[in-house]
């Protein structure tokens, strides 16, 4: 039997580190250190590339999200 809630990935917490990197930890107690700089690609990521914007962050029910709503979804950042 399969336990569906430990397949979903999710970010469960979340530092940050210095520039535009942040240790980031899932659900499943994997721990990452990701540097975002080059993921912040697009209309919505730009305005993250200055610091001041980036670090205005929080957490949600399933990952980071940005004061402008910019989020990536909790499998693309385990998978990065």
């Amino acid at each position: 039997m399969y336990d569906d809630a430990a397949l979903i990935k999710r970010v469960v917490d979340v530092d940050y580190i210095k520039d535009f990197t942040m240790q980031v930890e899932f659900n499943d107690g994997k721990t990452k250190v990701i540097d975002f700089y080059p993921l912040l690609k697009g209309k919505q990521f730009e305005p993250l590339k200055e610091r001041n914007n980036f670090i205005q962050f929080g957490l949600t029910d399933y990952t980071l999200e940005w004061y402008n709503g910019a989020e990536f979804s909790p499998e693309y950042l385990y998978a990065v």
